[in-house]
């Protein structure tokens, strides 16, 4: 299938920073709903054009597929990345959001322990006024 060269940049580009990519299965769908929306000039991207692509870097063993409720996913393999790196002259620093490192929020210090009763204080707490001092009634 002949696709523009401006569609298939564009899904590159998409699946580079992303490091995934999702469609659904709808071949006639007129424009994929991400892929070419950013920027200052968008683009309609045929839904089509995205799923062939894909299909395409799979047989190359570029993306991993996963399909699921006629939605297919796409994630990059590390020889995918090496590929878009070559393909979009990218240099080897950047990298896809999937594989960025998030930044930990700052962890909290141990509180003092409470007791051994997994943080709920101490043998009954308030629960004690309800306990009769007198022997059960026979």
């Amino acid at each position: 299938m002949l696709i523009p060269k401006q569609n298939r940049n564009e899904t590159y580009k998409a699946l580079f920073s992303e490091g995934v990519i999702w469609a659904k299965k709808d071949y006639n769908l007129p424009k994929h709903p991400e892929v070419g929306q950013s920027g200052e000039n968008p683009i309609d991207v045929p839904n089509l054009h995205v799923i062939k692509l894909m299909q395409s870097f799979k047989s190359k063993g570029f993306v991993n597929e996963i399909f699921s409720w006629r939605h297919y996913y796409w994630y990059l393999t590390d020889e995918g990345i090496e590929y878009l790196r070559e393909y979009l002259n990218l240099g080897p620093d950047v990298v896809p959001n999937t594989l960025k490192k998030a930044a930990r929020a700052p962890t909290r210090e141990p509180e003092a322990p409470r007791g051994g009763r997994g943080g709920r204080g101490g043998f009954g707490g308030d629960r004690g006024g309800y306990r009769s001092e007198r022997p059960p009634r026979q």
